[in-house]
Order: structure tokens, then sequence, then C-alpha cells
């Protein structure tokens, strides 16, 4: 179970990214019917630690609070090739060894590759710091396309806003699909964005075709249920099939195939947390025709089946059912 987070920072203090963390696990929300979790922000040296924005915060707690927490939280670090303090590595040590996970959030990573946290483990980085990553540790399978990975009991982001990606991945991983649905709308983000970070390193689709590409994706969320080709994607866009895959792709980070396959997911995910229907029906609803299709994609994306997912959180749903 998720309850007890722990953020924990270095000399400098990444705003931005230990923001997102403390929106996530940090606020009580528990009049919404979300969970609420034991939350600290803890410092190698406790005391005064200036952020990269220009303003300090006094952090009282030190390393010890790690030993405690379910998540340890790294909110960035240095992507300079420095030795990271050996208490620190420690403790990060002793928490995956009882069972804790640990998230880094942009150049964290660099802290879990230097303590030899990621060695033969794919990893996630800003992509401006993916190329160095990957020089410096090459035992680190380095992907700098993704927002967030998780591998064994470690995750990895890319840079800033994907810290979000990830949190929200923890919340659905811990709680499901409907509690960190029911956040995400609190927050006013998307619960889940399919695609990668390589829609940030080349440039967006055109303004001019933004809005019509929207407004498809909106109807395709409506018709999952339907065979959907590219053919009739491409047409309803009044673009030809080659074209609009490669403005998909350009605009979303990922294949119109598996866009819509990660949609369809996430609409089974609501149905066997928040529906009594059978498996069947909800592989016809969700467009994936039979259940096998279904435990398939869904196995390989969530890395469970559908029946143990439903049993894990069926009875879990809160806010936003």
């Amino acid at each position: 179970m998720l309850k007890n987070v722990a953020a924990v920072v270095g000399d400098h203090v990444a705003a931005f990214e230990l923001g997102v963390i403390s929106e996530v696990f940090g606020m009580d929300r528990t009049s919404a019917g979300l969970p609420r979790y034991d939350f600290a922000v803890c410092a190698v040296q406790p005391g005064r630690i200036p952020s990269t924005s220009g303003f300090a915060i006094h952090v009282e707690q030190g390393l010890d609070r790690l030993a405690t927490a379910d998540l340890i939280a790294v909110p960035a670090w240095t992507d300079r090739d420095v030795a990271p303090p050996a208490p620190l590595v420690a403790a990060l040590h002793d928490a995956v060894g009882r069972g804790a996970t640990v998230l880094a959030v942009c150049s964290g990573a660099f802290l879990l590759a230097a303590a030899g946290m990621l060695d033969g483990r794919r990893a996630a980085t800003h992509w401006q710091y993916a190329a160095t990553l990957a020089r410096r540790y090459p035992s680190v399978h380095v992907d700098a396309n993704v927002l967030y990975v998780e591998d064994g009991p470690v995750v990895t982001s890319a840079g800033t806003a994907a810290a979000i990606d990830a949190c929200l991945h923890l919340v659905r991983r811990a709680h499901g699909a409907t509690t960190a649905n029911a956040l995400a709308r609190r927050m006013v983000v998307p619960a889940h964005r399919t695609g990668g970070q390589a829609q940030f390193i080349q440039a967006p689709v055109p303004a001019s075709g933004g809005s019509d590409l929207g407004d498809l994706l909106e109807w395709v969320r409506q018709h999952l249920a339907e065979p959907l080709t590219v053919d009739q994607l491409a047409a309803r866009a009044h673009m030809s099939p080659r074209t609009f895959a490669r403005r998909f792709t350009a605009a979303t980070g990922t294949t119109p195939h598996q866009w819509i396959i990660d949609q369809r997911l996430l609409l089974a995910e609501h149905f066997l947390e928040d529906t009594e229907m059978t498996i069947e029906q909800i592989a016809a609803r969700c467009g994936l025709g039979t259940p096998d299709t279904l435990r398939h994609h869904f196995t390989r994306r969530r890395h469970t089946n559908p029946s143990t997912y439903r049993r894990t959180f069926h009875t879990r749903t809160t806010a936003g059912a």
C-alpha cells in the first residue's frame, strides 16, 4: 500500500518538481474521497535549502525520515558528474530492500544512476540530459522518448510536467484508475497522457491542424466500440493516410493504432472498477473484440490481467466514479 511519502532534496531544490510531488501527495483531499498520505520533505542536511527559482525553503527532517517511507521521491538532482552523499545512497538502497518505491524526476535519474540503482534498468530523464546520462552510465538503458518508466522498484520521469504523469501513475497503481482520474480532475490535468517527450523535441503539429485533430481525438473517444482504421480517421481529418499518421505522431508522440489501444484500455479500467459488466461485455464495449484480445493488451501494458485488476480495485472506487 502507498501511505507514507517522503521527498528528499540535496543542497538545492527544484521548486516546480517538488511542488508537483507536494501537490499530489502532500495535500489533504479526504473531503473529496481521495486518499491522504503521511507526507514530508527531508534533506541530506536539514535547514535552509535554496531553490533553483530564487527563493529558499526550510526543511526540518533529515534522512532518517526515509526509513518509514513507502515512496521516496527525488525532485530533480544535478547532471554534474559528482558522487552523491553516501548516507543518502545507503538510505535509498535500504528503502528498496524493504520494498519501497523510489521516484526520480528529471535529473533525479543521475542520482539513482550514480547510486547503482539503474544498472540494467530502463530509465527516463529530460530529453536534454538523455545523451549525457547514457554516456556516463552505459549500463543504464536510457529511453529519451517516454514521459516516465517503471522498472522494478524504480520510477523515473522526464522533465517538469512529466512528473505529474509519473505521480498519477503511482496513484493509479496503488488505488486504481478511478482515484487517479478523480485526483487529476481536482488538479485540472490529464489523467493519462499517451505518447512521449519526443513530441516536445521536434516541432509541434501546425496550429492550423490542431483544432481539427483535437476534435477528431474526442470523436474517437466517443466511438471506441467501433472498428477504427487509419484510413477512416484520415478521411475524417481530410488528410491522406500518410499525412494523417505523420501529424498524429507529431501531436501525440505515438501512432494512431497505439493511441486507440491506450484509450480502450483506459475505458476498460473504468468498466472493471465501476461496473458489473463481464469481461466479454467490456471487451466488446471497448472495441477490443474478444476477452483474449483484452487480456493480451491489458497484461502487456498494465502487467496484470483484467480479472486481477478488478479484484484489486473494484471495491476501492471512491470519488468521481
